[in-house]
């Protein structure tokens, strides 16, 4: 019988092991490997550099708080675009405690002059994270923007409508607006 055993065991070890290095190490590097050959820039998180400094990524959202720019939409995860924090607040539609986490940005936005507002403007995304808004979410802002950067709202409009991505292949997702590339037209556009 201990030979039985000690026959079973052998293999049993030799394939745990063998599956593990295999499947815990060399599969992860090998796909590290191809996303670093085909796909750099993806790989390292999507980073945007000015000037040789890293100042935000394509794909994770940050805040702006300047009335000089677009606002994203709020944050659950942690402080706000914490990505060790990502989550949604599991917060349904008849929460209080979601009422009173997004009436002081309704309050704000009505106060800017806007009285359709958008749902992406004061309500978080599933992740946290979401680096886009809705093109309705960004046009609701021209005015404001406009008018603290006294630039005509034709043209601030225009760069939002240039700055629409399309659904991936036409039909995956909605028409958004990335809100840092959107940020950084828009500095280009009041330099020039």
């Amino acid at each position: 019988m201990k030979t039985d055993l000690s026959a079973a065991l052998r293999p049993a070890l030799v394939l745990t092991l063998l599956f593990a290095l295999l499947l815990g190490i060399g599969y992860p590097l090998a796909m590290t490997g191809i996303g670093q050959l085909l796909f750099p820039g993806a790989a390292n998180g999507s980073l945007v550099t000015e000037n040789g400094k890293v100042i935000g990524s394509t794909v994770v959202g940050q805040a702006f708080v300047s009335d000089r720019y677009f606002q994203t939409r709020p944050s659950a995860a942690g402080k706000g675009y914490d990505g060790l924090s990502s989550s949604g607040s599991n917060l349904g539609p008849a929460s209080q405690a979601l009422v009173d986490r997004v009436g002081p940005d309704v309050e704000r936005r009505r106060a800017e002059g806007v009285d359709a507002i958008p749902a992406d403007l004061v309500t978080a995304s599933g992740s946290g994270l979401d680096p886009d808004l809705s093109p309705a979410a960004a046009i609701v802002q021209v005015p404001r923007i406009a008018g603290v950067r006294n630039l005509p709202p034709s043209a601030v409009r225009a760069l939002v409508e240039r700055s629409i991505e399309a659904p991936v292949a036409g039909i995956l997702g909605e028409p958004r607006v990335n809100v840092l590339a959107l940020n950084r037209a828009l500095d280009r556009l009041g330099a020039s």
